[in-house]
């Protein structure tokens, strides 16, 4: 028997895992034949600070050391920067007093993105934004459960979970016993509940998508920032040498594998033209991804108030990457009954018990 199944393999399954190793036995259980296939796959890999809810921007703000420079460090310099034309002042001002960004120059701006249409007039800049190598993270994680004896099972689909006096049995083409259960499991966080006998929470996957195209003939975008458009309704990031265009969309979907709708990127493409110099005249690849939430849009870490067997390590919404130190760090101290490093206000707004 384990003394901790995590169901799920992602980052917030995984990371997870690799904190509570240091407190028991670990077993991750993770569907597909890979750790980090679905959300965590398929992210925009950038640490901002300042985005999310209150709760999350704390996750966040404690992530950081440990993102910087645990093992040397996953982030490298990026930068974020929020666009807008007059016509766009509020949504534009909101975004820019909610991510803390200092306000730029035409000029500056264009300095920083020179693909800037000419009736651009708003900019707003934080150069402390950062890209996450999101594949060593994963990794990092994985070799510390392995490291302290744990097991990482792939290709392993969770069919039945069963309460028994002493924890869980968990039949996922083996049989697994846990004392404690960890629900980590994304997109099918609140399905995997229902298996446990546990009352969902109202987690709503919703789907996002990408396309991945050429930069323009003859530059280079590796120094430019991450570019937002007003109200968050695009937005281009540099990617090996092409740039990564999202319409960020947000439409609710089933648990599922996702694909891009091609009206969406279409439509984002678009917008982020109408912004921009730029001319799309093909598309590299796309990609599509679920970013689930829950109905405060605040990741839901610990355990469930009806049973503290079973516990949530999910929600984590877009934040995954850039809150995962802190939020399994967090999970940990309550398992361990160690005192956390987070506000009493932040920790109430974490738990599930506020969603019961």
């Amino acid at each position: 028997m384990s003394d901790f199944l995590v169901i799920g393999g992602g980052i917030a399954g995984i990371s997870a895992g690799a904190r509570l190793s240091a407190l028991g036995s670990v077993t991750v259980l993770e569907r597909e034949g890979a750790l980090a296939y679905h959300a965590s796959g398929r992210s925009a890999a950038l640490y901002e600070r300042n985005y999310g809810r209150p709760a999350t921007i704390a996750l966040n703000e404690a992530s950081y050391d440990h993102l910087r420079h645990e093992g040397g460090g996953v982030l490298s310099p990026r930068g974020i920067m929020v666009i807008g034309k007059e016509a766009d002042r509020a949504a534009f001002d909101a975004d820019m007093a909610a991510m803390r960004l200092a306000p730029l120059g035409p000029g500056e701006a264009r300095a920083l993105f020179p693909l800037l249409a000419p009736e651009v007039t708003l900019a707003a800049h934080d150069p402390e934004a950062w890209d996450i190598d999101t594949d060593r993270l994963v990794q990092d994680f994985a070799r510390a459960i392995r490291g302290a004896g744990g097991r990482i099972v792939t290709g392993a689909e969770v069919t039945s979970i069963r309460r028994t006096g002493t924890g869980w049995v968990v039949e996922a083409g083996e049989t697994v016993e846990a004392r404690l259960l960890i629900d980590a499991a994304g997109a099918w966080a609140d399905g995997i509940a229902a298996m446990a006998g546990i009352a969902p929470l109202g987690l709503v996957p919703h789907r996002r998508s990408m396309a991945r195209v050429p930069a323009p003939e003859g530059m280079d975008p590796a120094g430019w920032p991450m570019v937002m458009g007003p109200g968050e309704d695009w937005y281009m990031k540099p990617d090996a040498g092409a740039l990564i265009v999202s319409p960020a969309e947000e439409d609710p979907a089933e648990p599922h594998d996702a694909y891009p709708d091609d009206m969406v990127l279409a439509e984002g493409l678009a917008r982020f033209e109408a912004y921009t110099t730029y001319e799309t005249r093909r598309m590299l690849s796309n990609w599509a991804g679920l970013r689930t939430f829950a109905p405060d849009r605040t990741l839901v870490l610990g355990p469930d108030p009806a049973d503290p067997s079973f516990l949530w390590c999910a929600g984590q919404g877009g934040y995954g990457f850039q809150s995962a130190a802190a939020a399994s760090t967090f999970l940990a101290d309550l398992v361990g009954g160690r005192p956390s490093v987070l506000p009493a206000e932040v920790q109430a707004a974490l738990r599930p018990d506020r969603l019961r």
